[in-house]
């Protein structure tokens, strides 16, 4: 196990997830669902080790494509674009609008897959496939990115809308767009 693969993943994606548009879903599921908080993490957890380890392997497989130096610039250039991604804030659809009763198994199935179409092509499904690409270990990717995942969504489930107003977003995506931009640019000066 890559150690430092899954310290990095888990903490970069902890970072750009707050308030991003998956952690609002969050809110907004527990908001409604105030019951189901259980249900809610569970299909948050499987909705996103689904995800991300698709995400990593597919960063993994990019990286016997192309070669170490192009994949170095793609990679470098990715993590940039990351940083530079993370200081747009997100905004929620009222994507939940459906009618489902407060039952457990219903409200985890709703949770997978609304979880699951929303982390498509969202920035922390982008850096787990660039995660996969430049570590081998594509399980400790995918470890780290489900544990930054539920860092960040667990707490805004279980806290509701009080999580996100007593911390400052616009400093956590600021921290998480350096972080992004370093890595980046340690990337494509070191190889």
């Amino acid at each position: 196990m890559d150690f430092t693969a899954l310290t990095l993943s888990a903490g970069v994606v902890t970072l750009a997830e707050m308030g991003d548009k998956t952690q609002l879903l969050s809110l907004m599921l527990a908001a409604r669902y105030p019951k189901q908080a259980l249900a809610i993490i569970a299909g948050i957890f499987i909705a996103t080790i689904a995800n991300h380890a698709c995400a990593a392997l597919l960063g993994h497989w990019l990286m016997t494509l192309v070669s170490p130096d192009v994949m170095r610039w793609i990679l470098g250039a990715s993590f940039l674009g990351i940083g530079l991604w993370l200081l747009v804030p997100d905004h929620i659809d009222d994507a939940a609008g459906s009618q489902v009763t407060d039952r457990a198994f219903q409200v985890f199935a709703l949770t997978v897959v609304l979880f699951f179409l929303a982390e498509m092509g969202d920035k922390t499904q982008i850096a787990t496939i660039a995660l996969g690409a430049r570590y081998e270990d594509v399980v400790s990717v995918t470890i780290g990115t489900t544990l930054g995942m539920m860092l960040a969504n667990a707490p805004a489930v279980w806290i509701g809308q009080k999580f996100t107003q007593r911390m400052p977003i616009k400093w956590v995506h600021a921290v998480a767009a350096v972080t992004f931009i370093a890595i980046g640019i340690a990337t494509l000066i070191w190889s």
